[in-house]
């Protein structure tokens, strides 16, 4: 991690219901953001702030990240860590409530990343939300998507609802010409598409 804040960020995702992503997650979605000079990105899933420090690190120095989740204590202990980590209250717009209600209310075609590490069994939903708000050259990131079973389907095993949207959300990509897919496998597992 390196630094206090990050770190104490790391300390308290670690403690809560929310595990903060891993080093080379956190790395892989700086780089994202910097390879595509991003200004503008939507994260679902606060959490307690790492993914969304990593984040700002890599975006724009003028970029603003808005940030959504529904739990209000992440929400004010990340508002705290972006503070701690030199992130102004200018850089980050952090939005309580269900990502499927607030989605809808921003912009068309006015960010350029979309980053998602939340409910997985609402995957789905979010590639279409993320495909409305992307411009075009704009990235989707979907956390998470290595998450399955070993064993294989059948009478004895039936996939989770979680696992099947996860799959849908794969599928899509890799199927439809409206995405140039990339799986990077660190953490549990990163899901990346550019919008052509």
């Amino acid at each position: 991690m390196g630094d206090g804040p990050l770190a104490d960020a790391y300390d308290t995702g670690l403690r809560s219901a929310a595990p903060p992503v891993d080093a080379a997650t956190g790395a892989a979605l700086r780089f994202l953001t910097a390879a595509i000079g991003a200004r503008s990105v939507v994260e679902l899933g606060t959490g307690c702030g790492t993914s969304g420090i990593w984040l700002l690190r890599g975006m724009a120095p003028d970029g603003i990240l808005t940030t959504v989740d529904i739990n209000a204590a992440y929400q004010d202990y990340a508002r705290a860590a972006f503070n701690r980590s030199g992130f102004g209250a200018g850089r980050a717009r952090l939005i309580r409530g269900s990502a499927l209600e607030v989605l809808p209310r921003l912009t068309d075609g006015g960010y350029d990343m979309v980053s998602v590490d939340a409910d997985q069994t609402s995957y789905p939903a979010y590639l279409d939300e993320a495909l409305r708000l992307l411009r075009p050259g704009g990235v989707v990131v979907f956390n998470n998507v290595m998450v399955t079973s070993k064993e294989p389907d059948g009478p004895l095993r039936v996939p989770d609802r979680a696992e099947v949207a996860v799959r849908e959300v794969m599928r899509r990509m890799r199927e439809d010409e409206e995405f140039i897919p990339l799986l990077i496998p660190v953490g549990e597992g990163l899901l990346a598409a550019i919008r052509p």
